[in-house]
């Protein structure tokens, strides 16, 4: 009898404590943007030409003014191009990219009116091999919170 209440007791308590383990996390969920796809379509194009490979890539739903972490394994001494495409309707567009050591290393911004606008694009060699967090946002005119981004990571190979 003892075991039994024992086991119940540590049931409910595991059944209660469940629905705060869901709660404040991060979940990155892919959306679908025509445009987007299409750019994104484009670079690959432009950057296989290049002698770049895709390692990584995603479309991504973000939420005005709030920061997308992205943590990349990077290898020290490859050439790396990491591309963001934001929704066209937002006017401002940023990424900083840190290294394991959260040092900044790399920071660009675009604004809705800019040549290439939506697309943030840079090179990077990294000096270490370790992990490195890409963290892009976009600022949209109506704060919307489902705007449609895009991430990509491409490798020298050639």
């Amino acid at each position: 009898m003892k075991n039994i209440i024992s086991s119940f007791l540590i049931l409910s308590i595991l059944l209660i404590s469940i629905p705060s383990w869901s709660q404040d996390r991060i979940v990155q969920k892919s959306c679908a943007d025509v445009l987007i796809s299409h750019q994104a379509d484009s670079l690959k194009a432009l950057f296989a030409a290049k002698g770049y490979i895709v390692v990584r890539e995603a479309s991504i739903t973000m939420e005005s003014e709030y920061e997308m972490p992205v943590v990349v394994p990077l290898k020290e001494g490859d050439w790396y191009q990491f591309v963001f495409i934001g929704d066209i309707t937002s006017r401002l567009y940023e990424v900083r990219m840190f290294d394991w050591s959260e040092k900044e290393v790399v920071y660009q911004k675009k604004m809705w009116g800019d040549v290439d606008g939506n697309i943030i694009s840079y090179g990077y060699i990294p000096k270490f091999t370790q992990y490195h967090m890409i963290k892009p946002v976009q600022v949209n005119k109506k704060k919307k919170k489902n705007l449609c981004g895009y991430v990509m990571l491409l490798k020298k190979v050639k």
